[in-house]
């Protein structure tokens, strides 16, 4: 990304207040009951927020609300500063599958979408460099030409994560996106969500039920537990980087999260022993 596109977004972050905030949210399908109720949550411009839970507490539900995929049943999203009816093309996603076309190389792979009606229209030339950008950023310049077929896993998922950033988001949500890789190369890919959402100047929100990911990667860490799920706690991930998973500090942390899910999950079979 050019020195005074990196300015001018920079310039424009600075005034908004959050990047993303939602009041009162609570989700549920029709006639079900709730998925998750009265969530207030918010991500700051360039803040990396770890959404943290269990299976089956809505996490990954609450982030397609908050990126404007599913209409909540009640409360607000403001995406900067403004109410979120649907997404938005200064976000992006990534996924746990990379779900990449596998007719189309790298270049076309990243490229994909940038031409779609909801996005800003640009030109060629800026198609192409935010498309080479991207690439370079996530280390796969001079494999623009491999298709598919010819990646790993891990590599997919920089094609995947390029993809998003070629948008230029203001705001990546991220959907447990390295849970199907190998530990080393999950590790890899976690160091590169740091770098790349840092160098970038974006904000994320990573929804992941990996106490280490969360700790290792976010500004900030948000446990969701209970259902309906609801925010349980949250804790300022105030450890220098790059960070060790078993530093004291960071093993502290852990300690104090895994009280707080044993706490959620104590509640929880409490509740569901006293309406029996």
């Amino acid at each position: 990304m050019s020195d005074a596109i990196s300015g001018a977004i920079e310039a424009e972050r600075a005034d908004s207040g959050w990047a993303l905030h939602a009041d009162a949210l609570s989700f549920a399908y029709a006639g079900g009951a709730p998925t998750f109720e009265h969530i207030t949550l918010g991500v700051r411009p360039r803040e990396i927020v770890a959404l943290l839970g269990g299976s089956g507490c809505g996490k990954s539900t609450l982030l397609r609300v908050l990126a404007g995929l599913q209409a909540p049943s009640a409360g607000t999203v403001q995406f900067l500063g403004a109410p979120l009816t649907e997404p938005n093309p200064r976000s992006a996603l990534v996924f746990q599958q990379a779900s990449l076309l596998p007719w189309l190389n790298v270049t076309a792979n990243v490229g994909f979408g940038l031409d779609f009606a909801r996005q800003p229209k640009i030109a060629r030339a800026e198609h192409q460099q935010r498309v080479q950008d991207a690439i370079a950023a996530v280390g796969l310049a001079g494999s623009e030409k491999r298709y598919p077929a010819a990646l790993s896993g891990g590599m997919a998922q920089r094609v995947a994560l390029a993809r998003a950033l070629a948008r230029q988001p203001e705001l990546l949500f991220a959907d447990e996106p390295f849970s199907a890789l190998d530990a080393i190369t999950r590790a890899e890919m976690q160091t590169l969500l740091v770098d790349v959402v840092h160098r970038w100047h974006t904000a994320a929100l990573l929804v992941t039920h990996d106490i280490d990911e969360a700790i290792l990667v976010a500004d900030r860490i948000v446990l969701m537990g209970g259902r309906p799920g609801a925010i349980v706690r949250e804790w300022q991930v105030d450890l220098a980087r790059p960070r060790l998973a078993d530093s004291d500090a960071a093993s502290k942390l852990r300690f104090d999260i895994l009280a707080a899910l044993q706490g959620v999950r104590s509640t929880a079979s409490t509740t569901t022993e006293s309406t029996l």
